[in-house]
């Protein structure tokens, strides 16, 4: 029998990766600031966390103007969505596992 633990996604497991991806998870696709917004970071943080989950295949990053003015929306991959799902149901295996003390 194979350990929950061994199916959590390295690039998913990191904190602000995975508040990201949850964040993505609720929504077709949201502007860079919001995402910023909803988990608390940096705009170079964010930015970082973001190209390691488009590296990955996870995120796509669309650019576009609105006016002459720049903007960046992000959303879930297909892939993306699957490796979240994977990842949330191997840390509620590990979780289950949990002994309750007095």
């Amino acid at each position: 029998m194979t350990h929950p633990r061994k199916s959590l996604d390295e690039v998913i497991h990191a904190p602000v990766r995975f508040s990201i991806m949850a964040a993505l998870a609720a929504v077709e696709s949201a502007d860079f600031k919001t995402v910023r917004e909803a988990v608390e970071v940096t705009d170079s943080t964010l930015s970082k966390q973001v190209s390691t989950l488009e590296g990955a295949g996870y995120v796509q990053v669309r650019k576009t103007f609105v006016g002459k003015r720049p903007r960046t929306y992000l959303s879930l991959t297909k892939e993306g969505r699957r490796a979240l799902t994977r990842h949330i149901n191997a840390l509620k295996e590990i979780a289950a596992g949990a002994v309750e003390t007095p």
